[in-house]
């Protein structure tokens, strides 16, 4: 039978671009409240594979009241989606449980979502707020019920290691055209409002941009700039109304990215740094707001 694939849109706004690990489940320790004739065992469901045959690569207790099966993640994670596809019987009513605890088995973990109904050999992601927990439970109460999963993916937030100190010191910069400089002055760690040694400007044409690569993804949380003196050259300096943006997409040269400050009140020649809700990106880009963009440093922060 083929397989349904159907996504639940988040409950959490702004959740689907979060960055997430891994599926955490694949390979993992499992067990469950019963196994169907010797075969179906729970592992089956943390294969990697799947495919709707529950001889061979689903799990499948026997009938029984209130089967369960369980994951154990080894470590605590924020776990944000857990993704389902079923056996040879539609799933109905099941719930996910999430947590550190083994009382009921890990069933009376906190609910992080309900399963209403997933079509036979048909897959769904659950996607809901991060909730702490290594264990990851599927439970189907009611009597005379029987459990059957193909696969059970568990996804948490991906939690990178903050290193301290500028990220974007010495990382690789491009910007969309060169008139003065080039892209790495402005991470070269010289906050010297001096052009062409120490500053970078593009060509008077828009889209103007600079972006950094800081190689992972981080989770930042505040951008420091340094504009350009403008003795010499008056206006190069205005970068009022510019836009930093972060993520992971090089789409539109990563212009397109989320949206993390406006750049307002920079006096010539001035640094000044940008706080902002944290984001996870690997890119950093700077786009311009007038055709010219001078940038003389940009550091870039984690959380």
């Amino acid at each position: 039978m083929g397989v349904l694939v159907m996504l639940l849109l988040s409950l959490l706004p702004g959740l689907c671009e979060a960055v997430l690990t891994k599926n955490l489940a694949l390979g993992a320790s499992a067990v469950q409240s019963s196994t169907y004739n010797s075969i179906g065992m729970a592992y089956e469901a943390v294969d990697g594979k799947r495919d709707t045959n529950y001889k061979h690569t689903c799990s499948q207790t026997a009938i029984q009241n209130n089967p369960w099966w369980r994951v154990d993640l080894m470590k605590v994670y924020h776990i944000t989606r857990v993704t389902i596809t079923s056996g040879e019987d539609q799933i109905s009513g099941a719930q996910i449980h999430i947590g550190n605890g083994w009382t009921n088995n890990g069933n009376s973990n906190q609910l992080a979502a309900t399963v209403w109904s997933i079509p036979s050999g048909g897959t769904i992601s659950f996607d809901f707020t991060p909730i702490e927990g290594r264990y990851v439970n599927i439970f189907l109460p009611g009597m005379h019920r029987a459990l059957s999963l193909c696969e059970v993916e568990v996804f948490a937030e991906y939690d990178p290691t903050c290193v301290p100190g500028n990220l974007a010191l010495g990382a690789r910069a491009v910007q969309s055209s060169i008139i003065l400089g080039n892209a790495q002055n402005v991470v070269d760690g010289n906050r010297g409002p001096r052009e062409p040694r120490s500053c970078s400007c593009t060509k008077p044409v828009r889209p103007s941009w600079w972006r950094v690569d800081l190689k992972k993804v981080y989770k930042l949380k505040k951008v420091t700039i340094t504009v350009h003196g403008g003795q010499r050259h008056p206006g190069l300096e205005d970068i009022e109304g510019s836009l930093i943006r972060i993520g992971n997409s090089l789409e539109n040269n990563g212009n397109n990215n989320p949206l993390a400050a406006v750049i307002k009140n920079i006096p010539p020649g001035a640094t000044k740094t940008f706080e902002f809700a944290p984001i996870y990106g690997r890119y950093v880009n700077i786009v311009g707001k007038t055709p010219y963009l001078c940038l003389c440093e940009v550091e870039v922060y984690c959380w």
